[in-house]
């Protein structure tokens, strides 16, 4: 944590976060360190799609196309982001933590998330193990790490 948070100190950068599953894990931990502010704009939490729809412009039809564990939507909550803070960084992350709501096609473990570094945005999907806390932790972690 402390490598990710020493960066954006000395790049002078800012991240702001869009988090679904992870329920605002990500954003305690950015917001840990005292003077957090010099590094950290602001944290969405998205539980819902109709949160994601409002306060990030996810779009309707993406949602019900591809769902809102998926990497389309992970993007569009990224660029809702960059839309709706100052960051310069945005990272967004949308999942099934579990122990229910997984599918044959998205089991539980499954988690999309999306990147905004550098006038660039993609997006990935990462599959983990173990129960709720052990997929928001791994979930948080792979952010932290990546």
């Amino acid at each position: 944590m402390s490598q990710l948070t020493e960066l954006l100190r000395k790049k002078s950068l800012t991240i702001a976060v869009a988090e679904s599953c992870t329920g605002g894990s990500l954003s305690v931990l950015l917001t840990q360190e005292s003077g957090s502010s010099d590094y950290f704009d602001r944290g969405f939490i998205t539980y819902s799609n109709q949160a994601k729809i409002e306060l990030l412009g996810v779009k309707k039809p993406t949602l019900d196309t591809f769902g809102a564990v998926s990497e389309q939507t992970a993007i569009e909550m990224v660029q809702g982001i960059i839309k709706n803070s100052n960051a310069n960084i945005a990272v967004s992350i949308t999942g099934i933590a579990g122990p229910t709501g997984g599918t044959k096609n998205k089991p539980v473990g499954t988690v999309c998330f999306g990147f905004f570094i550098n006038e660039v945005h993609f997006a990935t999907t990462q599959y983990f193990n173990g129960d709720r806390r052990s997929v928001i932790e791994q979930s948080v972690a792979f952010v932290v790490n990546s």
